[in-house]
């Protein structure tokens, strides 16, 4: 059975996603980043980069949400575009804006504005400023198709999930204002019996909530260096 380690974050959800989606049989494993799980050597043997999520299946270790994703969908052959060209790149032009856009300025934004000390009004502005650039794209996208690839939901819409679903966070409480056409696409998914069988892992585990002195040393080790 494939052994999903994961924790409430967005990476792990839209992997969460896809499992559920697909009907496939997982053990899902608790992984609590605020007391600093990801850390032991157990976890960093599975996944070296100590985050969230990593999945074993079998002889198959992977790590990363996206490359889970593409992992995951080609394993299963669920969840793909056609198989040709002009589609695959347009799967996996999403795939990477995603990866490489969407949910490090998305996460960056929310550090900065929520955990990093000051001074920190730069940051602040730069991370704002892509978030809402990276967001608009998929705003755009959307306002011309049902799902992020057209008419058929795929894989590139699990992986925008993760992070929409908490957009108002990361954005400001008038992201849904300005973003309706995202909105309207999240009404969608979060309709789907799989995506609320994802929000049902919530009460799987009880995840420190506390942001105490532990919790820092363990998410942002980085400050450690300041402090000396």
């Amino acid at each position: 059975m494939i052994q999903f380690y994961y924790n409430l974050a967005p990476n792990p959800m839209k992997v969460a996603l896809f499992l559920e989606e697909a009907g496939l049989p997982y053990e899902p494993v608790p992984v609590d980043t605020r007391k600093g799980e990801q850390h032991t050597a157990a976890y960093t043997a599975i996944n070296p980069n100590a985050k969230c999520p990593a999945l074993v299946d079998g002889e198959a270790t992977v790590f990363d949400s996206n490359a889970i994703l593409l992992y995951l969908a080609e394993k299963t052959g669920q969840f793909l575009p056609d198989n040709t060209p002009a589609a695959r790149g347009q799967m996996l032009s999403w795939m990477m804006l995603v990866a490489s856009g969407i949910g490090p300025y998305s996460g960056q934004l929310v550090h900065f504005r929520n955990f990093a000390p000051e001074p920190k009004a730069y940051a602040v502005n730069r991370y704002d400023f892509e978030a809402w650039r990276h967001w608009n794209l998929i705003e755009a996208q959307l306002g011309q198709h049902r799902f992020m690839l057209g008419e058929r939901y795929t894989l590139v819409d699990m992986a925008v999930w993760g992070w929409a679903r908490i957009l108002p966070f990361v954005l400001g409480a008038d992201a849904w204002d300005k973003l309706p056409q995202l909105k309207r696409w999240l009404d969608q998914v979060n309709a789907r019996p799989a995506a609320q069988r994802v929000e049902a892992l919530r009460s799987r585990h009880a995840f420190k909530t506390e942001m105490d002195d532990v919790a820092k040393q363990a998410m942002f080790p980085q400050n450690a260096r300041i402090a000396t």
